[in-house]
């Protein structure tokens, strides 16, 4: 079942500044309604105030956020290959398309239509196939273009803000000049204190599967992973980090595993991985 849904122009521009991340949240359970392999079309508004495409999500997870998380509830998570973001700016309206769907609206302004709990709707199959066709041919946002999360937390951990800049742009992406001076700035500053904190709380171990590595080889190998990825907009914080294995660290980077708060796991889609120890809190 697809869905529709409006991003609100704000909402949508920080969420490219800060590192797109490839998600949505929402507090209405028919975010949930989405199948894994549908797509969830947002629009937005441009510069110009016109109503125009903003991205469609090829939903691969669907995970819940704490129960006080601002933006809702419930989260859906798009494909890194199959979903894509849009230029907003520079494409011609939209509003006749998305007025001209299934799912009723108001005559009135579009974006009032969908507000609160609103702002996501069904659409049908028939739906799709327009709005496929229509943003067949749109530009794609290179803010949008993504990191090689493994290599930048790697990087984050042991190298200072050169190493990461050299790094950063070396690679063909479009990041916002404010995700790159967080990155090049206060994220190699701060992170390697975080990761020592981890492992004096959990004594070296990984929280999922409890691998010790400090009582066979008498090191900490275990990796600090930032659970809302650095790359995509995620905090440099203790709460926003775990302490997991390399195998595991790799596993999940690989797989785009996402974490569910309701039952405190990674979700690698056959299945689910709970964190077997959590003596601090992820938000």
């Amino acid at each position: 079942m697809p869905l529709l849904y409006y991003w609100r122009p704000d909402n949508y521009r920080n969420d490219l500044d800060m590192g797109a991340g490839y998600n949505l949240n929402q507090a209405n359970p028919l975010l949930h309604e989405v199948e894994i392999g549908d797509s969830l079309w947002a629009f937005t508004r441009a510069s110009n105030k016109e109503y125009v495409f903003a991205a469609e999500l090829v939903i691969k997870a669907k995970t819940l956020n704490p129960v006080d998380y601002h933006y809702g509830r419930y989260r859906v998570w798009g494909d890194l290959q199959e979903s894509r973001y849009f230029m907003v700016d520079g494409q011609p309206s939209a509003e006749g398309i998305i007025r001209s769907l299934s799912c009723k609206m108001d005559a009135g302004v579009l974006g009032r239509a969908f507000q609160g709990r609103s702002a996501v709707r069904v659409i049908n199959a028939e739906d799709h196939q327009v709005l496929r066709a229509a943003a067949k041919n749109l530009p794609e946002e290179p803010r949008a273009r993504t990191l090689p999360e493994e290599e930048l937390e790697a990087m984050l951990l042991v190298e200072n803000e050169q190493t990461v800049r050299r790094f950063v742009e070396g690679k063909d992406v479009g990041l916002a000049r404010k995700r790159r001076d967080y990155l090049y700035s206060q994220a190699p500053a701060r992170n390697r204190q975080l990761v020592r904190d981890l492992h004096d709380l959990y004594v070296g171990r990984c929280q999922i599967c409890i691998w010790n590595p400090r009582s066979v080889y008498g090191k900490n190998l275990c990796h600090g992973h930032h659970v809302h990825w650095l790359s995509r907009g995620g905090e440099d914080s203790k709460n926003n980090m775990v302490l997991i294995c390399p195998n595991h660290h790799t596993a999940v980077h690989r797989c785009d595993a996402q974490f569910d708060y309701e039952s405190m796991a990674f979700d690698f889609g056959r299945h689910k991985e709970p964190l077997r120890l959590a003596s601090h809190t992820l938000h």
